[in-house]
């Protein structure tokens, strides 16, 4: 059985992550891109949109004038599933509206590097209590 949590392997995820978030935040669209597994197969929901495939992933970022609203992480978590799978959650608040947001995204060691191959991005609904 692969070791969970190795230290190297999620200290090369952290750094995707945090490479991941300065592009999302200077919409640097080619380095964002370039985090993307370029296959049909990558799917990635955000706040307002399902997008499937790297194609859709790609027209969408072309296509949002200004780039991701401002935000700032507040948490995030890496799972180091084995030496070429892991999954960072994010827990961050959007600056300009105060709202929190969560994003997950699953990561693969590809021959070009980390890869994000699955990813969702959501916004907290409030105080909404589901458990009740």
């Amino acid at each position: 059985m692969q070791a969970i949590n190795d230290r190297r392997v999620t200290a090369e995820v952290r750094a995707a992550v945090d490479a991941y978030e300065t592009a999302l935040m200077t919409n640097d669209v080619a380095a964002l891109d370039g985090a993307f597994w370029a296959s049909p197969h990558t799917v990635r929901y955000g706040v307002a949109e399902n997008l499937y495939g790297f194609d859709e992933i790609a027209a969408f970022r072309v296509g949002r004038r200004g780039g991701s609203p401002p935000r700032e992480r507040l948490r995030t978590e890496i799972v180091a599933l084995g030496p070429d799978v892991a999954v960072a959650n994010v827990e961050f608040v959007r600056t300009d509206t105060g709202r929190n947001g969560r994003q997950s995204q699953t990561w693969l060691r590809t021959e070009e590097g980390w890869k994000v191959v699955a990813a969702h991005v959501s916004l907290r609904q409030g105080d909404a209590d589901q458990r009740g």
